[in-house]
């Protein structure tokens, strides 16, 4: 990777990247001055209550029980495939991914139909962990299929046994990765709003929806939302010393080595194949299967195709103008960070990646209180909508990108500057199809993310218009599971593609060995 260390920016692109910073931060902005509207005597009362300190220790102690779960999962499952001689380890590698196509909420009502026992904590950590883990797992593989097995090699040349090369070498240079992965579990425990309201546990986004719909207390509303968005900001601090410590792990750029498989013998394949037969059962085959039986029953008991095809046609419209968008937005943010160095990027950087820590109903309520009192004519309008997706969902098409323009020559485009190109079409002309890639992943992400939103869809759509999302919700609400079926599975069908695909450059971006 090279970077204009010491070089300034040039301002037009400087310019673009905090513009569009400054507008993912507007409604946040917005929000923060809604919590204090009727003064801090009444924000510091809210804070104080023990309805407050209960609801941030029950919210807190789903977000710990699940991060540890997933972690351990994830990374457990990205050895299996990555480290082992597990037979068909490249389509387990896919296949563990697609249980990041099934909507929390989805997961949730499937599992609480079937068996009612479940509301509460532990349903709701067991369905939050079981569509969580490939947020580990995704990163874990792609770390332990580029590590340079040198450090192991010359550990077991010490002594060393696989199990102490494995745990104190090779996870070891993966934490980054997988902490990483943790950390984006951990944020998306906190910012959930449909499992958790699904499985009847009050956490914070149940509340603050409930806080906004009842009407009477919107300030409180407000005040819950900038409480979750701070413990979500102290996530995203510690995301960002975890990335700065892994520089330290990195042993160059050279090409990277096959690692040796570790050996399983029949009893660990057993072992291993059960493992992932349980995580697959549970994450992928229970839910299809049901949503399979429904939509069969549904379809005896009719089904309404005009209304299904219209949801359909809606959400993937979003979805698509949502990611165009969204990657148009990101270009800019992405290749500053990715090619520059120095304060204003820095700040630049952090901010635009602070928005990862928004939950969907933080962006809903803000985008009400915007849409209502300063942008009343985009208020439940289609921009208005697809604004709050880009906010949501930036920064997963600025972590794409940029990786993909870091590893991209820098000098291939100063060389197309000094034939006389201008900056932007030698970027375009040299840098953006190497990075071609990385823009299709970060589309491809966004395009997903959108498919599954809830809460932001729920509050700004149109009135008239309903996407797979709110028609699952709508039906989901009063228990009519039959009508809710057909929703639920075409939502998992078209959220399933963008989902494999990811699995697949995952699971090629080191080229899992041993095939």
């Amino acid at each position: 990777m090279r970077t204009a260390v010491g070089r300034r920016p040039p301002w037009p692109l400087v310019t673009a990247a905090g513009l569009i910073t400054l507008i993912t931060l507007v409604p946040v902005l917005y929000l923060g001055e809604r919590a204090v509207d009727r003064g801090w005597a009444f924000v510091i009362d809210e804070l104080v209550q023990a309805r407050t300190a209960a609801l941030v220790g029950r919210s807190l102690a789903l977000v710990g029980v699940v991060t540890a779960a997933c972690g351990l999962l994830g990374t457990a499952l990205a050895v299996l495939v990555t480290r082992t001689d597990l037979p068909g380890r490249r389509h387990w590698s896919v296949l563990l991914a697609l249980p990041l196509a099934v909507p929390s909420y989805v997961a949730a009502y499937i599992w609480i139909s079937e068996f009612p026992g479940l509301a509460g904590f532990w349903g709701a950590a067991i369905v939050l962990t079981i569509v969580s883990y490939p947020y580990v797992f995704l990163p874990a593989v792609a770390a332990l299929s580029r590590l340079d097995p040198a450090q192991e090699e010359v550990a077991r040349s010490l002594g060393r046994s696989g199990a102490a090369v494995l745990f104190g070498v090779t996870l070891r240079r993966a934490r980054a990765a997988i902490a990483a992965g943790c950390l984006l579990v951990a944020l998306y425990v906190l910012s959930d709003f449909g499992a958790v309201a699904t499985m009847r546990y009050e956490a914070f986004t149940w509340v603050i929806y409930g806080a906004y719909r009842a009407g009477f207390n919107p300030s409180r509303a407000a005040i819950l939302a900038m409480v979750l968005l701070f413990f979500a900001v102290l996530l995203i601090i510690a995301e960002a010393l975890a990335r700065g410590r892994a520089s330290a792990y990195r042993v160059g750029a050279g090409v990277a080595r096959p690692a040796p498989l570790i050996r399983l013998g029949r009893a660990g394949r057993g072992v291993a194949f059960a493992t992932v037969g349980v995580v697959l059962a549970a994450g992928l085959l229970f839910p299809l299967g049901t949503l399979l039986l429904w939509v069969s029953r549904s379809v005896r008991a009719s089904i309404d195709l005009a209304e299904l095809a219209a949801a359909l046609s809606a959400s993937i419209g979003y979805s698509l103008a949502a990611a165009a968008v969204t990657l148009a937005m990101a270009v800019p943010v992405a290749l500053l960070a990715a090619r520059y160095r120095g304060p204003a990027v820095s700040v630049i950087e952090r901010t635009t990646f602070l928005t990862h820590a928004l939950p969907g109903i933080v962006v809903a309520v803000a985008g009400v209180y915007l849409g209502a009192r300063v942008l009343r004519p985009l208020y439940q309008s289609s921009p208005m909508l697809v604004l709050a997706y880009v906010v949501l969902f930036l920064p997963l098409a600025v972590g794409s990108i940029r990786a993909a323009v870091e590893s991209s020559p820098a000098r291939l485009e100063e060389v197309a500057v000094s034939l006389g190109r201008s900056s932007p079409r030698a970027f375009f002309a040299v840098t953006a199809p190497l990075a071609a890639s990385g823009m299709a992943a970060g589309a491809a992400l966004v395009f997903l993310a959108t498919m599954k939103e809830l809460p932001a869809t729920l509050l700004l759509h149109p009135t008239g218009t309903q996407t797979l999302a709110t028609g699952l919700w709508q039906y989901t609400t009063v228990s009519d599971y039959g009508r809710a079926a057909p929703y639920a599975a075409a939502l998992v069908l078209f959220a399933a593609v963008p989902t494999a695909i990811l699995g697949r450059w995952s699971g090629r971006a080191g080229e899992i060995r041993g095939h």
